[in-house]
């Protein structure tokens, strides 16, 4: 049974949430300010964290920033939830290592949804064994990605997109095509997002971050050679 943590401090809508997911057979636990979550997370670190931005004590995306700077959490998918609807807070969002965003007002089978998304992508990934590429180590079945031996973080979407690169053979990927494979069950992204991931995911692939080429005007694709 997966566990997701709540910090969300207006008392109704954390209450909603907890209910229905429990109702969806997830263990939960739920905060209402950040700091004292981030004390639970590091003594019990949960499979998922639902992230209200708009939190009294620290803000969400501080919260997030902490969680992705802390090298025994920073593997913990985070789905930020704010009233905030403007593509650019969400894009800051994603910048600061979230995983996905919904906004305030969202259906529970939305919210359900996403959580079941990102949770099969944290376990079920493709392929096993190692992949080499020049100086990047891939492990699918561990989720673990090594830069010139060292680990490095991705994010669910990151290691996905990754994934999904490397098997298409070199094949040019256009945006819409990405947004459909890796956000499949999302309700609302933009093809800024995919940008927005395909420069973080080469900046953690640094120095070899050039194997991702921008085909202009058509999309993205992966140099093995």
């Amino acid at each position: 049974m997966s566990l997701v943590y709540v910090v969300e401090d207006d008392e109704d809508i954390n209450d909603l949430l907890v209910y229905n997911l429990k109702k969806e057979s997830f263990q939960v636990k739920s905060f209402l300010s950040s700091i004292q979550a981030l004390k639970e997370i590091q003594k019990n670190p949960p499979d998922l964290i639902l992230l209200d931005i708009m939190l009294p004590d620290m803000d969400g995306l501080e919260m997030c920033k902490k969680i992705r700077s802390n090298p025994e959490t920073e593997h913990i998918p985070v789905i930020m939830i704010t009233a905030k609807s403007t593509e650019i807070d969400k894009i800051v969002g994603l910048e600061l290592g979230a995983d996905d965003y919904i906004t305030k007002p969202f259906s529970i089978r939305e919210v359900v949804a996403r959580i079941r998304a990102i949770l099969r992508r944290t376990k079920n990934l493709s392929t096993t064994g190692k992949i080499k590429i020049k100086g990047i180590e891939i492990f699918p079945e561990k989720f673990e990605i090594k830069v010139d031996g060292k680990p490095v973080y991705l994010t669910s979407k990151e290691f996905k997109l990754l994934m999904l690169l490397l098997n298409s053979e070199s094949r040019v990927l256009s945006r819409e095509k990405i947004l459909s494979e890796v956000w499949e069950e999302d309700f609302d992204v933009y093809d800024r997002t995919v940008d927005v991931h395909i420069k973080k995911l080469r900046d953690k692939l640094s120095p070899y971050g050039s194997i991702i080429e921008t085909v202009r005007g058509v999309g993205y694709r992966l140099k093995t050679d």
